[in-house]
């Protein structure tokens, strides 16, 4: 596996910046944008998936990242329960739905194979180079 230096380069982050642009842009639309509470909610936990992948790299610790990585999962389900509310409210259409659901499903699925991967590997991040020599 190649070495990942920038956050940008993940394949995760990047999906997760994909489906936090297409929250933006349905959230910007009648009905929904005029739900306010759910509509904030919504960016919220889409920008929330891409953020905490972004820290918690940055941060420099494997098991920092691996926490940060089961937040932005979590988050990922959030904006996946937001989605249901929005399809049941007739906010979106059954299409929108079944698109977006499946972006954050193909996310959640890509997120936990990472965490297996970074569970699996010895790399302690670099937080932590050099710390073991005397």
């Amino acid at each position: 596996m190649a070495t990942i230096t920038k956050f940008e380069d993940l394949e995760i982050w990047q999906l997760a910046r994909t489906l936090s642009k297409k929250v933006y842009a349905l959230t910007t639309k009648e009905p929904l944008a005029l739900d306010f509470r759910l509509k904030d909610q919504m960016r919220g936990s889409s920008g929330s998936i891409m953020d905490n992948i972004a820290e918690g790299f940055e941060r420099g610790s494997r098991f920092e990242f691996i926490n940060s990585l089961s937040i932005s999962k979590g988050e990922t389900g959030e904006l996946k329960s937001q989605l249901y509310r929005s399809f049941d409210n007739a906010y979106i259409s059954e299409a929108i739905f079944n698109e977006l659901y499946q972006d954050a499903d193909i996310l959640t699925k890509k997120t936990t194979n990472f965490i297996l991967y970074l569970n699996s590997t010895k790399f302690k991040g670099q937080k932590f180079k050099n710390r073991d020599r005397k």
